[in-house]
């Protein structure tokens, strides 16, 4: 692969991502905002410390989950222009997984809020954790049970590193 289209496939890569967090970053958001107001509501006072605790745990996690979503956007613009996107893809790959995993979480923990206040505790220990189990087999287990053909199986990880760090003079700007 030459350095010509290793560049376009980076630039594919980056727009990839940006458009699968635009999905995720809005969930994320709109649950934060929820979540900013539940403690200066009349009946939080009335909540029990197990909801107490799943609200903090779905608070922080959904803070986390924004940090995580945020990363490719926050990496760009502040390295932009610069000649390593790979570096970037790279971080940029790891902010998202794990702000998907926090979104998971915090989803998780949100369910058990609503439904033990709702319904009985054991049903809301039972719906949450089959909805825990979904997150886990939908969006980790599924998508890494099978093999999954890779652009640059071709080129190897020092040359992808050597082509993300150190580019030609003149290669153009990424």
């Amino acid at each position: 692969m030459n350095e010509k289209q290793l560049r376009e496939k980076r630039d594919q890569e980056l727009i990839e991502i940006l458009n699968e967090v635009r999905v995720a970053l809005a969930g994320a958001s709109v649950l934060f905002g929820f979540l900013l107001v539940v403690p200066f509501n009349s009946g939080w006072d009335d909540a029990t410390d197990s909801q107490h605790a799943a609200y903090v745990v779905a608070f922080l996690a959904t803070l986390l989950s924004v940090v995580g979503l945020m990363t490719p956007t926050a990496y760009h613009r502040l390295r932009w222009r610069e000649r390593n996107k790979e570096r970037m893809l790279r971080f940029s790959q790891l902010g998202v997984v794990a702000g998907i995993a926090c979104l998971a979480v915090a989803m998780t923990a949100a369910t058990y809020i609503a439904i033990d206040e709702m319904a009985r505790t054991g049903l809301a220990l039972a719906v949450t954790a089959v909805v825990g189990a979904a997150f886990l087999l939908v969006w980790y287990a599924l998508p890494l049970s099978g093999p999954y053909e890779r652009w640059d199986d071709e080129v190897d990880d020092e040359e992808l590193h050597e082509l993300g760090s150190h580019p030609r003079i003149g290669a153009g700007t990424d």
